[in-house]
């Protein structure tokens, strides 16, 4: 095991994520080195001082009039059935109006619907994948395979998932692989491949999709996560990490060239 490779399971062993084969090599090779040694003592020194912080905070109570204020308003009463008959026939002419509306432009409304929904489920699976992103970040939930090897990682998705996510190896590039688990968004299992740059997790999520045209590269910020998203060969990708967007876009871009490559090769 070289320093660049103990280098990028330290976290892990610190954290306790690696299974008992990967932490004995890490530890073989701490025992003879000082430099991986030193650094692993540092970090464990600082993940001592951090838990003995009190980092909690307490959000003010105008915090919490803020959100009240911001929920929806309840609907208003029911009208009592004793209302009067001119009122009764003022309520039944408007909604004979809305209903005469609705008539003229529900050919148009179909449509602008569809948007909105189209948009509203893509904006709750970002949300998910920023969950998602969130919950690997705790201890013990980064990998369920951990290996810098693309060939030991690919093979490890086959016959977990319907259709085994790409798994290409970018260290050269500057993006370390570190391994892959399962994980689960819009109620489906997906593939998750791990990548670091320099100390920042990148999180590639993919799932199967029926739809095989290719869809370019856009990128947004949500909760401070940079996503980058895309689509080709029936597969969906997303791409998360708290990496700037420059960088993140570079990510995808070698990504995405060296899927090209190893599928015209």
């Amino acid at each position: 095991m070289t320093c660049d490779e103990a280098e990028i399971l330290l976290h892990a062993l610190i954290d306790g994520e690696l299974d008992a084969g990967h932490a004995r090599e890490v530890e073989a090779h701490i025992a003879g080195c000082a430099a991986c040694a030193a650094e692993l003592a540092a970090y464990r020194k600082m993940t001592q001082e951090v838990a003995k912080a009190d980092l909690r905070y307490t959000a003010p109570p105008a915090l919490r009039m803020k959100i009240d204020a911001s929920l929806p308003k309840p609907l208003p009463k029911p009208i009592p059935r004793s209302m009067s008959n001119a009122q009764g026939q003022s309520r039944r002419s408007i909604l004979q109006g809305f209903a005469m509306g609705s008539a003229l432009s529900a050919l148009a409304a179909t449509g602008l619907v569809a948007v909105v929904l189209r948009a509203d489920d893509e904006q709750r699976i970002m949300s998910e994948v920023v969950s998602a992103h969130l919950r690997s970040l705790q201890a013990g939930h980064l990998t369920d395979v951990v290996s810098t090897d693309q060939h030991t990682v690919k093979p490890w998705f086959n016959g977990r998932l319907d259709v085994s996510p790409p798994v290409i190896d970018l260290t050269s590039k500057g993006f370390t692989l570190v391994g892959g688990r399962l994980d689960y968004i819009d109620a489906r299992a997906i593939g998750a491949v791990v990548y670091r740059r320099r100390q920042h997790v990148i999180n590639l999520f993919v799932s199967q999709t029926t739809n095989m045209e290719k869809r370019p590269a856009k990128t947004e910020t949500i909760q401070g996560f940079n996503i980058r998203r895309w689509s080709d060969r029936g597969l969906n990708y997303w791409a998360i990490s708290d990496i700037g967007a420059d960088e993140l876009n570079e990510f995808g871009d070698k990504f995405e060239a060296a899927v090209q490559t190893n599928t015209e090769g």
